[in-house]
């Protein structure tokens, strides 16, 4: 039992430091070719942040452990919700754009829309959702694209360039390519990691496989989330924390539900009973649209983010660890 518990740890570490050298080689060379700040903080960090999270759902769905990518992409949305936002909004509450919230919101409750199909009329995820999960993330990106372009960051005055800008510039392009290529090869390790011990563990604790997914997986792979939402709100940039949780979510249902329900399809999990149904009907899904409405409605229709909100989403989150391990 120690040895798959270090190995899952060991795989933990290596999807973190394998995200955050992806994210660093893949910003530096986005910067390098004069991309807007916006552009990247809504493309390319969110799909660094994102990977770890593709890599273990997709290694699960291909080892033949759908639970495991099931719960993670659905675990992943409401920790990153309740759990990571809400703790950066607890410290730290701000002020928010609403204008630069819309789009992810949109594509968020319209990718939760299919999956709400998936799994309450259909029963199953079949290959075709998840081509049709790969279209919106690939429509997603496109609306990104064109919106940052026409709406580009102003630029900053002669003089006052921010010292990651110069850092970025003075990074040579081999040490980009290996930054890139050494974070990628690290995610897939620790990923891979990570599952195998995560069902090895989840099997001698009797625990079902979703569960370890929704919990203990989810959070793993959502801290390069939270680091990255802790930076940007230490910096004052509330709408970028914000809009990078919305986004990595986005993704979690169009990208890595995507590549997993497109690689190897699975039927929908049914680890436990609920009011005598499956608990993921009654409890998971809704959970994971209710703390999305919460987060996102006030700064919507108010513009800011208050502390009451995030301590209600950390108590929310609180109530479905204790619900998971209980059931």
């Amino acid at each position: 039992m120690l040895i798959p518990v270090l190995l899952f740890i060991l795989g933990l570490l290596c999807v973190i430091k394998g995200g955050d050298w992806f994210v660093d080689g893949a910003s530096a060379l986005a910067k390098r070719f004069r991309l807007p700040e916006l552009l990247i903080g809504a493309t390319v960090v969110s799909i660094g942040t994102t990977l770890p999270e593709v890599m273990v759902s997709t290694m699960s769905a291909l080892s033949g452990h759908g639970e495991i990518a099931y719960g993670n992409a659905i675990g992943s949305v409401i920790c990153n919700a309740s759990l990571i936002a809400a703790v950066t909004i607890a410290v730290r509450p701000g002020r928010v754009n609403p204008k630069t919230l819309k789009v992810p919101v949109l594509f968020f409750f319209l990718a939760a829309a299919l999956y709400c199909v998936s799994a309450y009329l259909i029963g199953s995820f079949p290959r075709w959702i998840g081509l049709i999960m790969l279209a919106m993330f690939v429509l997603y990106m496109i609306v990104n694209v064109r919106q940052m372009t026409r709406n580009p960051e102003d630029p900053e005055p002669e003089g006052e360039e921010r010292e990651e800008d110069n850092a970025a510039e003075e990074m040579p392009l081999w040490k980009m390519i290996v930054f890139l290529v050494a974070g990628a090869a690290l995610i897939a390790a620790g990923a891979n990691l990570m599952v195998e011990n995560g069902t090895r563990i989840a099997e001698a604790l009797g625990v079902p496989e979703s569960v370890i997914a929704l919990t203990f997986v989810a959070l793993g792979t959502s801290l390069p989330e939270l680091v990255t939402a802790i930076t940007s709100l230490v910096k004052g940039h509330s709408d970028l924390s914000l809009g990078n949780i919305i986004g990595a979510n986005v993704f979690n249902l169009v990208l890595v539900s995507g590549v997993s329900v497109a690689l190897a399809p699975f039927s929908l999990p049914q680890s436990a009973v609920l009011f005598g149904r499956n608990a993921t009907l009654i409890l998971e899904i809704p959970l994971m649209l209710g703390v999305m409405l919460l987060l996102t409605l006030p700064p919507l229709l108010k513009g800011r983010l208050s502390r009451t909100q995030g301590i209600a989403l950390l108590v929310i989150y609180a109530a479905f660890c204790a619900v998971q391990f209980s059931l």
